[in-house]
Protein backbone atom coordinates (compact mmCIF):
# COMPACT_ATOMS: atom_id res chain seq x y z
CA UNK A 1 0.00 0.00 0.00
CA UNK A 2 1.51 3.50 -1.29
CA UNK A 3 0.52 6.24 1.18
CA UNK A 4 0.03 9.07 -0.87
CA UNK A 5 -0.41 12.84 0.01
CA UNK A 6 -1.19 15.99 -2.31
CA UNK A 7 -1.36 19.43 -1.38
CA UNK A 8 -3.92 21.39 -2.59
CA UNK A 9 -5.77 18.22 -4.12
CA UNK A 10 -9.42 19.69 -3.99
CA UNK A 11 -9.67 20.90 -7.90
CA UNK A 12 -7.42 21.63 -10.57
CA UNK A 13 -4.35 19.08 -11.38
CA UNK A 14 -3.83 18.17 -7.51
CA UNK A 15 -7.19 16.57 -8.02
CA UNK A 16 -6.56 14.99 -11.05
CA UNK A 17 -3.19 13.77 -9.77
CA UNK A 18 -5.05 12.08 -6.55
CA UNK A 19 -7.59 10.63 -9.32
CA UNK A 20 -4.80 9.50 -11.30
CA UNK A 21 -2.81 7.75 -8.15
CA UNK A 22 -5.92 6.41 -6.54
CA UNK A 23 -6.93 4.53 -9.75
CA UNK A 24 -3.19 3.29 -9.72
CA UNK A 25 -3.97 1.88 -6.27
CA UNK A 26 -1.99 4.21 -4.30
CA UNK A 27 -3.80 5.37 -0.69
CA UNK A 28 -4.26 9.18 -1.44
CA UNK A 29 -4.73 12.22 1.20
CA UNK A 30 -6.39 14.87 -0.67
CA UNK A 31 -5.26 17.89 1.72
CA UNK A 32 -6.84 21.13 1.31
CA UNK A 33 -6.91 24.38 3.39
CA UNK A 34 -10.37 23.57 5.22
CA UNK A 35 -12.33 20.39 5.97
CA UNK A 36 -14.73 20.77 3.41
CA UNK A 37 -12.90 21.19 0.20
CA UNK A 38 -10.72 18.30 1.43
CA UNK A 39 -13.74 15.65 2.20
CA UNK A 40 -15.26 16.86 -0.80
CA UNK A 41 -12.41 15.57 -3.03
CA UNK A 42 -12.16 12.53 -0.56
CA UNK A 43 -15.43 11.57 -1.24
CA UNK A 44 -15.45 11.82 -4.77
CA UNK A 45 -12.02 10.08 -5.85
CA UNK A 46 -12.51 7.58 -2.98
CA UNK A 47 -9.82 8.98 -1.00
CA UNK A 48 -8.87 9.90 2.54
CA UNK A 49 -9.37 14.08 3.30
CA UNK A 50 -6.55 15.69 5.53
CA UNK A 51 -6.82 19.53 6.28
CA UNK A 52 -3.84 21.60 5.39
CA UNK A 53 -2.56 24.73 4.94
CA UNK A 54 1.06 25.33 4.10
CA UNK A 55 1.33 28.35 5.10
CA UNK A 56 0.14 27.51 8.50
CA UNK A 57 3.12 25.92 10.65
CA UNK A 58 0.71 24.81 13.83
CA UNK A 59 -1.49 22.68 10.76
CA UNK A 60 1.42 21.23 8.99
CA UNK A 61 2.77 19.84 12.22
CA UNK A 62 -0.99 18.06 12.61
CA UNK A 63 -0.85 17.09 9.40
CA UNK A 64 2.13 15.11 10.26
CA UNK A 65 1.22 13.52 12.86
CA UNK A 66 -1.93 12.44 11.53
CA UNK A 67 -0.26 10.66 8.80
CA UNK A 68 1.98 9.02 11.40
CA UNK A 69 -0.94 8.11 13.61
CA UNK A 70 -2.26 6.51 10.85
CA UNK A 71 0.55 4.81 8.74
CA UNK A 72 4.11 5.72 10.54
CA UNK A 73 5.17 6.59 7.18
CA UNK A 74 4.78 8.92 4.20
CA UNK A 75 5.79 7.09 1.00
CA UNK A 76 4.63 10.02 -2.01
CA UNK A 77 4.98 13.93 -1.17
CA UNK A 78 3.48 15.91 -3.71
CA UNK A 79 3.98 19.44 -3.47
CA UNK A 80 1.24 20.57 -5.46
CA UNK A 81 -0.68 24.20 -3.21
CA UNK A 82 0.47 27.15 -4.74
CA UNK A 83 -0.71 30.46 -5.86
CA UNK A 84 -0.14 33.06 -8.75
CA UNK A 85 -0.87 36.27 -6.49
CA UNK A 86 -3.23 37.52 -8.03
CA UNK A 87 -3.17 37.97 -11.69
CA UNK A 88 -0.01 40.01 -13.86
CA UNK A 89 0.77 42.96 -12.44
CA UNK A 90 2.97 45.37 -14.11
CA UNK A 91 6.94 44.79 -12.71
CA UNK A 92 6.99 48.45 -11.38
CA UNK A 93 3.88 47.91 -9.43
CA UNK A 94 4.53 44.99 -7.41
CA UNK A 95 5.25 45.13 -3.79
CA UNK A 96 7.22 43.60 -1.37
CA UNK A 97 3.34 42.33 0.74
CA UNK A 98 2.60 40.60 -3.25
CA UNK A 99 5.94 38.83 -3.39
CA UNK A 100 6.42 37.93 0.40
CA UNK A 101 2.61 36.31 -0.29
CA UNK A 102 3.35 34.01 -2.77
CA UNK A 103 7.15 32.92 -1.53
CA UNK A 104 5.32 31.88 1.70
CA UNK A 105 3.01 29.71 -0.64
CA UNK A 106 5.28 28.65 -3.34
CA UNK A 107 8.12 28.04 -1.67
CA UNK A 108 8.01 28.48 2.20
CA UNK A 109 5.48 26.03 1.97
CA UNK A 110 7.30 23.77 0.57
CA UNK A 111 10.10 24.23 3.11
CA UNK A 112 7.52 23.55 5.77
CA UNK A 113 6.16 20.72 3.97
CA UNK A 114 9.47 18.66 4.17
CA UNK A 115 10.48 19.80 7.35
CA UNK A 116 7.62 18.22 8.90
CA UNK A 117 7.15 15.09 6.70
CA UNK A 118 10.87 14.15 5.63
CA UNK A 119 11.45 11.85 8.77
CA UNK A 120 7.93 9.71 7.58
CA UNK A 121 9.96 10.20 4.24
CA UNK A 122 12.85 8.55 4.75
CA UNK A 123 10.93 5.53 6.95
CA UNK A 124 9.43 4.65 3.47
CA UNK A 125 11.03 1.92 1.33
CA UNK A 126 11.18 4.01 -1.50
CA UNK A 127 10.28 8.32 -0.55
CA UNK A 128 9.36 10.15 -3.61
CA UNK A 129 8.54 13.93 -3.13
CA UNK A 130 7.24 15.94 -6.31
CA UNK A 131 7.13 19.74 -6.39
CA UNK A 132 4.83 20.84 -8.66
CA UNK A 133 7.03 24.29 -11.18
CA UNK A 134 6.66 25.93 -13.89
CA UNK A 135 8.14 25.94 -16.81
CA UNK A 136 7.71 30.38 -16.30
CA UNK A 137 10.85 29.69 -13.46
CA UNK A 138 13.06 28.11 -16.22
CA UNK A 139 15.82 30.30 -17.65
CA UNK A 140 16.33 28.28 -20.60
CA UNK A 141 12.52 28.19 -21.63
CA UNK A 142 12.09 32.22 -20.85
CA UNK A 143 14.96 32.81 -23.53
CA UNK A 144 14.32 30.39 -25.59
CA UNK A 145 12.26 32.36 -28.18
CA UNK A 146 10.60 29.09 -29.57
CA UNK A 147 9.21 28.11 -26.36
CA UNK A 148 5.50 29.54 -25.33
CA UNK A 149 7.57 30.96 -21.52
CA UNK A 150 9.11 33.62 -23.27
CA UNK A 151 6.16 35.07 -24.79
CA UNK A 152 4.40 35.69 -21.65
CA UNK A 153 4.38 39.33 -20.47
CA UNK A 154 6.86 39.87 -17.77
CA UNK A 155 5.66 38.64 -14.40
CA UNK A 156 7.47 38.77 -11.22
CA UNK A 157 5.91 37.13 -7.91
CA UNK A 158 4.95 33.34 -10.16
CA UNK A 159 7.85 33.20 -11.82
CA UNK A 160 10.27 33.81 -9.11
CA UNK A 161 8.69 31.16 -6.62
CA UNK A 162 8.83 28.31 -9.58
CA UNK A 163 13.02 29.48 -10.00
CA UNK A 164 13.19 29.23 -6.33
CA UNK A 165 11.06 25.85 -6.55
CA UNK A 166 13.75 24.63 -8.71
CA UNK A 167 16.73 25.00 -6.76
CA UNK A 168 15.24 23.99 -3.70
CA UNK A 169 14.51 20.62 -5.04
CA UNK A 170 18.48 20.28 -5.98
CA UNK A 171 19.56 21.12 -2.58
CA UNK A 172 17.03 18.77 -0.90
CA UNK A 173 17.49 16.15 -3.15
CA UNK A 174 21.32 16.49 -2.63
CA UNK A 175 20.81 16.20 1.09
CA UNK A 176 18.45 13.18 0.75
CA UNK A 177 19.89 10.82 -1.97
CA UNK A 178 17.77 7.72 -0.60
CA UNK A 179 14.78 9.75 -1.77
CA UNK A 180 13.29 10.95 -5.22
CA UNK A 181 13.07 14.44 -4.83
CA UNK A 182 11.94 16.36 -8.23
CA UNK A 183 10.51 19.51 -9.71
CA UNK A 184 7.55 19.26 -12.21
CA UNK A 185 6.49 21.32 -15.07
CA UNK A 186 3.21 20.30 -15.95
CA UNK A 187 2.78 22.64 -18.67
CA UNK A 188 0.59 25.42 -19.68
CA UNK A 189 -2.64 23.54 -18.51
CA UNK A 190 -6.19 24.88 -17.80
CA UNK A 191 -6.91 25.12 -14.40
CA UNK A 192 -8.45 28.34 -12.20
CA UNK A 193 -4.81 29.05 -11.42
CA UNK A 194 -4.40 30.99 -15.06
CA UNK A 195 -8.38 31.61 -15.34
CA UNK A 196 -8.30 28.13 -17.89
CA UNK A 197 -6.36 29.82 -20.27
CA UNK A 198 -3.73 26.61 -20.66
CA UNK A 199 -3.71 25.05 -23.90
CA UNK A 200 -3.60 21.64 -22.11
CA UNK A 201 -6.12 19.59 -20.22
CA UNK A 202 -5.52 18.31 -16.24
CA UNK A 203 -5.42 15.42 -17.43
CA UNK A 204 -2.68 16.01 -19.40
CA UNK A 205 -0.57 17.92 -16.79
CA UNK A 206 -1.49 15.80 -14.27
CA UNK A 207 0.39 13.14 -16.42
CA UNK A 208 4.07 14.14 -15.75
CA UNK A 209 3.21 14.77 -11.92
CA UNK A 210 1.91 11.32 -11.72
CA UNK A 211 4.83 9.33 -13.69
CA UNK A 212 6.92 11.50 -11.23
CA UNK A 213 4.97 9.91 -8.37
CA UNK A 214 5.73 6.53 -9.43
CA UNK A 215 9.03 6.60 -9.68
CA UNK A 216 11.09 3.89 -7.95
CA UNK A 217 14.39 3.87 -6.32
CA UNK A 218 16.45 3.74 -9.63
CA UNK A 219 15.03 7.02 -10.76
CA UNK A 220 16.29 10.35 -11.20
CA UNK A 221 16.45 12.80 -8.68
CA UNK A 222 17.59 16.44 -8.36
CA UNK A 223 16.10 17.01 -11.47
CA UNK A 224 13.75 18.94 -13.81
CA UNK A 225 11.20 17.09 -15.13
CA UNK A 226 7.80 17.58 -17.79
CA UNK A 227 6.27 15.35 -20.02
CA UNK A 228 8.92 14.50 -22.11
CA UNK A 229 11.27 13.46 -19.31
CA UNK A 230 14.72 15.00 -18.28
CA UNK A 231 14.51 18.29 -19.12
CA UNK A 232 17.47 21.49 -19.30
CA UNK A 233 16.49 24.45 -16.43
Amino acid sequence: MTITLITGANKGLGFETARQLVAAGHTVYTAARNSGNAERAAKDLGARPLVLDVTDEDSVRAAAAHITDQHGRLDVLVNNAGINGGGPKPLGQCTGADMAAVLDTNVVGIVRMLHAFLPLLQRSSNGVVVNVGSGLGSFARVHDSERAESRVPNLLAYPVSKAAVSMLTVQYARAYPDLRINVVDPGPTATDLNRHRGSQTVEEGAAPIVQAATLTAQGPTGTFLDNDGVSPW
